[in-house]
Protein backbone atom coordinates (compact mmCIF):
# COMPACT_ATOMS: atom_id res chain seq x y z
CA UNK A 1 0.00 0.00 0.00
CA UNK A 2 1.22 3.50 -0.80
CA UNK A 3 0.26 5.30 2.39
CA UNK A 4 2.59 8.23 1.77
CA UNK A 5 1.26 8.90 -1.73
CA UNK A 6 -2.32 8.62 -0.49
CA UNK A 7 -1.55 11.14 2.26
CA UNK A 8 0.06 13.53 -0.24
CA UNK A 9 -2.98 13.25 -2.52
CA UNK A 10 -5.33 13.87 0.38
CA UNK A 11 -3.38 16.94 1.50
CA UNK A 12 -3.62 18.35 -2.03
CA UNK A 13 -7.36 17.66 -2.25
CA UNK A 14 -8.03 19.21 1.15
CA UNK A 15 -5.93 22.24 0.23
CA UNK A 16 -7.89 22.73 -3.00
CA UNK A 17 -11.20 22.51 -1.15
CA UNK A 18 -9.97 24.84 1.59
CA UNK A 19 -8.79 27.33 -1.04
CA UNK A 20 -12.35 27.57 -2.42
CA UNK A 21 -13.61 28.41 1.08
CA UNK A 22 -10.89 30.98 1.78
CA UNK A 23 -11.41 32.59 -1.63
CA UNK A 24 -14.98 33.40 -0.53
CA UNK A 25 -14.07 34.86 2.85
CA UNK A 26 -16.21 37.99 3.25
CA UNK A 27 -14.73 41.33 4.14
CA UNK A 28 -16.47 43.04 7.05
CA UNK A 29 -17.48 39.79 8.80
CA UNK A 30 -14.32 39.10 10.85
CA UNK A 31 -16.17 39.33 14.15
CA UNK A 32 -19.27 37.38 13.13
CA UNK A 33 -20.11 34.39 15.35
CA UNK A 34 -23.41 32.49 15.32
CA UNK A 35 -23.39 32.09 19.10
CA UNK A 36 -21.59 33.67 22.05
CA UNK A 37 -19.66 30.40 22.61
CA UNK A 38 -18.66 30.17 18.94
CA UNK A 39 -15.32 31.26 17.55
CA UNK A 40 -15.49 34.45 15.48
CA UNK A 41 -15.23 34.06 11.72
CA UNK A 42 -11.71 35.45 11.18
CA UNK A 43 -10.09 33.43 13.99
CA UNK A 44 -11.88 30.33 12.66
CA UNK A 45 -10.66 30.94 9.10
CA UNK A 46 -7.16 31.67 10.41
CA UNK A 47 -7.17 28.40 12.33
CA UNK A 48 -8.22 26.53 9.18
CA UNK A 49 -5.33 28.10 7.26
CA UNK A 50 -2.90 27.22 10.07
CA UNK A 51 -3.96 23.58 10.00
CA UNK A 52 -2.80 23.32 6.38
CA UNK A 53 0.69 23.99 7.76
CA UNK A 54 0.53 21.37 10.49
CA UNK A 55 1.94 18.51 8.38
CA UNK A 56 5.18 20.48 7.95
CA UNK A 57 5.39 21.08 11.70
CA UNK A 58 4.62 17.46 12.50
CA UNK A 59 7.19 16.14 10.05
CA UNK A 60 9.96 18.48 11.20
CA UNK A 61 9.49 18.23 14.97
CA UNK A 62 8.95 15.53 17.57
CA UNK A 63 6.53 17.46 19.76
CA UNK A 64 4.60 20.62 20.34
CA UNK A 65 4.46 22.04 23.87
CA UNK A 66 1.81 24.72 24.31
CA UNK A 67 3.19 25.73 27.73
CA UNK A 68 6.66 26.31 26.25
CA UNK A 69 5.21 28.66 23.65
CA UNK A 70 5.82 26.30 20.71
CA UNK A 71 2.51 27.46 19.23
CA UNK A 72 1.87 31.11 18.52
CA UNK A 73 -1.50 31.70 16.87
CA UNK A 74 -1.61 33.99 13.88
CA UNK A 75 -3.59 37.21 13.98
CA UNK A 76 -4.83 37.80 10.45
CA UNK A 77 -7.24 40.57 9.55
CA UNK A 78 -8.15 40.21 5.87
CA UNK A 79 -9.13 37.71 3.24
CA UNK A 80 -5.96 38.60 1.34
CA UNK A 81 -3.82 37.64 4.35
CA UNK A 82 -5.73 34.37 4.65
CA UNK A 83 -5.02 33.56 1.00
CA UNK A 84 -1.32 34.40 1.32
CA UNK A 85 -0.84 32.27 4.43
CA UNK A 86 -2.81 29.37 2.94
CA UNK A 87 -0.45 29.32 -0.05
CA UNK A 88 2.62 29.61 2.16
CA UNK A 89 1.55 26.84 4.55
CA UNK A 90 0.49 24.49 1.76
CA UNK A 91 3.84 24.97 -0.01
CA UNK A 92 5.70 24.21 3.24
CA UNK A 93 3.62 21.12 4.06
CA UNK A 94 3.78 19.84 0.50
CA UNK A 95 7.58 20.27 0.41
CA UNK A 96 7.94 18.44 3.74
CA UNK A 97 5.73 15.58 2.52
CA UNK A 98 7.79 15.29 -0.66
CA UNK A 99 10.99 14.83 1.34
CA UNK A 100 9.96 11.89 3.46
CA UNK A 101 9.85 8.16 3.04
CA UNK A 102 7.06 5.74 3.80
CA UNK A 103 8.99 4.53 6.86
CA UNK A 104 9.24 8.00 8.36
CA UNK A 105 5.47 8.08 8.83
CA UNK A 106 5.88 5.70 11.77
CA UNK A 107 8.02 8.19 13.71
CA UNK A 108 6.55 9.58 16.93
CA UNK A 109 4.98 12.98 17.52
CA UNK A 110 3.29 14.33 20.65
CA UNK A 111 1.49 17.37 22.03
CA UNK A 112 2.12 18.60 25.57
CA UNK A 113 0.99 21.24 27.98
CA UNK A 114 4.14 21.40 30.04
CA UNK A 115 4.51 17.99 31.68
CA UNK A 116 1.02 16.89 30.71
CA UNK A 117 0.88 14.69 27.62
CA UNK A 118 -2.15 15.74 25.55
CA UNK A 119 -1.71 13.42 22.59
CA UNK A 120 0.77 10.77 21.48
CA UNK A 121 0.74 9.90 17.78
CA UNK A 122 2.74 8.37 15.02
CA UNK A 123 3.60 11.05 12.46
CA UNK A 124 1.04 9.45 10.14
CA UNK A 125 -1.69 9.57 12.81
CA UNK A 126 -0.85 13.18 13.68
CA UNK A 127 -1.18 14.23 10.03
CA UNK A 128 -4.44 12.31 9.70
CA UNK A 129 -5.72 14.05 12.84
CA UNK A 130 -4.76 17.42 11.32
CA UNK A 131 -6.64 16.61 8.11
CA UNK A 132 -9.67 15.58 10.17
CA UNK A 133 -9.48 18.89 12.06
CA UNK A 134 -9.26 20.74 8.75
CA UNK A 135 -12.46 19.07 7.53
CA UNK A 136 -14.25 19.73 10.83
CA UNK A 137 -13.43 23.42 11.03
CA UNK A 138 -14.03 24.02 7.34
CA UNK A 139 -17.54 22.60 7.83
CA UNK A 140 -18.02 25.11 10.66
CA UNK A 141 -16.99 27.90 8.32
CA UNK A 142 -19.53 26.60 5.79
CA UNK A 143 -22.28 27.03 8.39
CA UNK A 144 -21.10 30.60 9.06
CA UNK A 145 -21.25 31.25 5.31
CA UNK A 146 -24.74 29.79 5.03
CA UNK A 147 -25.98 31.95 7.92
CA UNK A 148 -24.60 35.03 6.14
CA UNK A 149 -25.97 34.16 2.68
CA UNK A 150 -22.48 33.53 1.32
CA UNK A 151 -22.56 30.70 -1.24
CA UNK A 152 -21.00 27.58 0.27
CA UNK A 153 -18.36 26.00 -1.97
CA UNK A 154 -18.41 22.33 -2.86
CA UNK A 155 -16.42 20.04 -0.58
CA UNK A 156 -16.98 16.40 -1.47
CA UNK A 157 -19.59 16.92 -4.14
CA UNK A 158 -21.67 19.94 -5.11
CA UNK A 159 -23.08 22.15 -2.39
CA UNK A 160 -26.68 23.33 -2.54
CA UNK A 161 -25.31 26.62 -3.89
CA UNK A 162 -23.44 24.95 -6.74
CA UNK A 163 -25.90 22.24 -7.66
CA UNK A 164 -28.16 22.69 -10.65
CA UNK A 165 -31.65 21.41 -9.91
Amino acid sequence: METLQNLKDELQQEYETTKRFIDRFPEGKNDYAPHEKSMKMMPLATHIVEIVGWPETILNTEKLDFAAGDYKPLNLTSGEELKEKLEEFYAQSNAAMNQLSEDSLSGKWAMYMGDQLLADYSKYSAIRHALNQLTHHRAQLGVYYRLNDIPVPASYGPSADEQNF
